[in-house]
C-alpha cells in the first residue's frame, strides 16, 4: 500500500507506541483516513463521535447530523481499523451554543457562521476537554489546515496546500492553548488523494460525499430552522431605498443577508438594487445600488490573536468564499486598502501574513467607502 504519509505528521515526539491520539470522527471520508493513519502510528488510537443534531427531534423531519448514519459509518471505520469507539450526546450543548444563536444572529440582522461557532464551542472546547480526560497526547481531526511549529517551538495556523479545500477562515478562533494540542494531518494533501487513501485503506466511506450545507439545515431552509426557535422571524416590516424612498414590504429578516440581490420583490427600478443594511429595531431592510455596499473599514470585536507583534498591511478575508485582500488592523478598526463588497455584520474577518493565520474577530460594523452616496451607512455602523 503506498501511502504518502509518515508518522511524523501528527507532530508527536518520542515512542509513539506510549502515545495516545483522539480522533474527532464524524462520520466523512477526511475523519475517517485520519484515524486509519493514527492507528499505523503504532499509537493508541480512540475514535470520539458527538451526536450534535437530530432533525427529527428539532424540526419534525426524519433524518440526523452528526448522528444516526454518520455514527453508524465512523463506528465500521473504527471496527474495520481496530480502534476504540465512543459516542457523546452533545444535542443540548449543540442547540444552545450554535442553533439557537444561529437565529438569534438572524433576528438581530446579522449574517451568522455557526460552523465557526461550533469549531469554538462544542468541537474546540467541550471535544479538547474531552480527549484530555481521556489521557489523550493530541487531538487529531480532519480539518484541512496546517499545524506550522515555529522557530520559537510555538505552533502556528496555516493554510491548507489545497487552496480549494482550505478551512482556515472557519478555525480562526482557535486559541493558542487548542492549537498547541490539536493535529491536522490532512493539512498536506489534496482531497482526491485523501479519497484515494480511503479506497487503499478499505475504508467504506472513501466515496461518502461531503457535506454541502450548515449541517442542521440540509435542505438549505434555514429559515424553518429560525421561525422554530423565534416564532416571530417573519415579522414584516418596510424595504427602504438608501436615500429614504419606502420601495415595498418584506416577509421576514430571516430573508435577507448584506449583498442580497435576490428575492427582494420591488421590481420595476431603474437598476438592480442590493440589501446594504438591516435595521433590526425598527425591521427595515435598507437596499441600494453596488456602488452602496462598498464599504473602506469594518469594526471587529471578539478578536482572537495567534500570529504575534504583526504591524504593517495583512491580507484580510471577509467571507469564507472570498478572496483575501490587503487591508490595516488598528485598534480593531480593520481598513481595507481598495474599498471592499459585501461585508456583513456577523461574519468573521479573518486575517492573514502569506499562509500563516494571525488571527480574526467578528464583524461588527461597517463604514461606507462613500459617505456621501450612502449617507444612511455612512460612519461606522453597529448592527448588534
Amino acid at each position: 500500500m503506498n501511502i504518502p504519509f509518515s508518522p511524523t505528521d501528527f507532530q508527536l515526539s518520542g515512542d509513539l507506541s506510549a502515545r495516545k491520539i483522539v480522533v474527532a470522527m464524524s462520520g466523512g471520508v477526511d475523519s475517517s483516513v485520519v484515524a486509519a493513519l493514527a492507528a499505523q502510528t503504532g499509537a493508541e488510537v480512540i475514535g470520539v463521535t458527538l451526536q450534535l443534531y437530530d432533525h427529527g427531534a428539532a424540526v419534525g423531519r426524519t433524518g440526523s447530523c452528526c448522528a444516526g448514519q454518520d455514527i453508524r459509518d465512523a463506528r465500521a471505520v473504527a471496527d474495520r481499523i481496530g480502534i476504540a469507539h465512543y459516542v457523546f450526546d452533545y444535542e443540548s450543548r449543540f442547540r444552545e451554543s450554535v442553533i439557537e444563536d444561529f437565529a438569534n444572529e438572524y433576528m438581530s440582522g446579522r449574517t451568522p457562521i455557526p460552523c465557526v461557532k461550533c469549531n469554538m464551542g462544542v468541537k474546540f472546547t467541550d471535544l479538547f476537554t474531552l480527549a484530555k480526560d481521556l489521557g489523550a497526547d493530541c487531538l487529531a481531526t480532519g480539518h484541512y489546515v496546517r499545524r506550522v511549529v515555529g522557530e520559537d517551538g510555538q505552533a502556528q495556523l496555516h493554510r491548507a496546500a489545497d487552496p480549494a479545500r482550505d478551512q482556515s477562515y472557519f478555525l480562526f478562533a482557535t486559541t493558542q492553548d487548542q492549537l498547541d494540542y490539536l493535529r491536522f494531518p490532512l493539512g498536506g494533501l489534496p482531497k482526491g488523494q485523501v479519497r484515494e487513501l480511503a479506497a487503499e485503506l478499505g475504508l467504506a466511506v472513501a466515496a461518502k460525499p461531503d457535506s454541502q450545507d450548515i449541517c442542521f439545515v440540509p435542505d438549505g431552509d434555514y429559515a424553518s430552522i429560525v421561525r422554530k426557535i423565534r416564532p416571530d422571524a417573519e415579522a414584516d416590516g418596510e424595504i427602504v431605498h438608501i436615500d429614504g424612498r419606502v420601495l415595498g414590504r418584506h416577509k421576514g429578516l430571516i430573508h435577507y443577508t448584506v449583498g442580497q440581490r435576490k428575492g427582494l420583490e420591488i421590481g420595476g427600478q431603474p437598476e438592480p438594487l442590493y440589501v446594504v443594511r438591516i435595521d433590526a429595531p425598527a425591521r427595515r431592510v435598507v437596499v441600494g445600488p453596488k456602488t452602496a455596499l462598498a464599504v473602506s473599514a469594518a469594526t471587529l470585536s471578539d478578536m482572537n490573536w495567534l500570529g504575534g507583534n504583526f504591524t504593517g498591511t495583512l491580507q484580510a478575508k471577509v467571507r469564507s468564499l472570498a478572496k483575501p485582500v490587503p487591508a490595516r488592523l488598528d485598534n480593531n478598526i480593520l481598513a481595507f486598502q481598495n474599498p471592499e463588497y459585501g461585508v456583513a455584520p456577523g461574519q468573521a474577518a479573518v486575517l492573514y501574513d502569506g499562509d500563516r493565520v494571525l488571527g480574526g474577530g467578528w464583524i461588527d460594523g461597517t463604514q461606507s467607502a462613500d459617505a456621501a452616496l450612502n449617507p444612511v451607512a455612512s460612519g461606522i455602523h453597529s448592527q448588534v
